[in-house]
């Protein structure tokens, strides 16, 4: 979609991501290898009792399922930041859902703008676990001659 297509309060609802154990084990050995994600009998000394999975591939995770209903397509030209915040945990066989919504718009010239997508993620009991801001520079639509 072009930036010119993109209206403020533009929502879309995510699809379901499992936190497969396996999976969030695999993550957390090759890219977060703490004692809290990977070993068993120390997480249960924790507050949190379990295991709890790595912040960025419970993000990831939500991502990739966004990704399926993205709402630039072909018309993103390139990432520019995004800022993530966990606000509780995520442990293995937990079902993140949730939706993205365009919360900010800026023409920068007559060939892109910046969007900014919110994406807010809940686990299976409604709880919203972790919030992401996301800013993306995006075509705008080609003047016509």
């Amino acid at each position: 979609m072009y930036f010119d297509d993109l209206k403020v309060g533009m929502k879309v609802d995510i699809a379901p991501a499992v936190i497969e154990k396996e999976k969030m084990m695999s993550f957390a050995r090759d890219y977060d290898n703490i004692p809290l994600h990977t070993d068993e009998e120390y997480a249960k000394s924790t507050p949190f009792g379990k295991l709890i999975a790595p912040g960025v591939m419970s993000f990831m995770s939500v991502w990739a399922k966004y990704l399926e209903v993205d709402f630039f397509g072909k018309e993103l030209l390139a990432g520019r930041s995004t800022k993530i915040e966990w606000l509780k945990p995520v442990f293995a066989n937990d079902i993140l859902k949730g939706k993205a919504t365009v919360t900010n718009l800026v023409r920068r010239n007559v060939k892109n703008g910046l969007a900014e997508i919110t994406i807010e993620a809940y686990n299976q009991k409604g709880e919203l676990v972790l919030t992401d801001v996301t800013e993306a520079i995006v075509k705008c639509r080609p003047m016509e001659s």
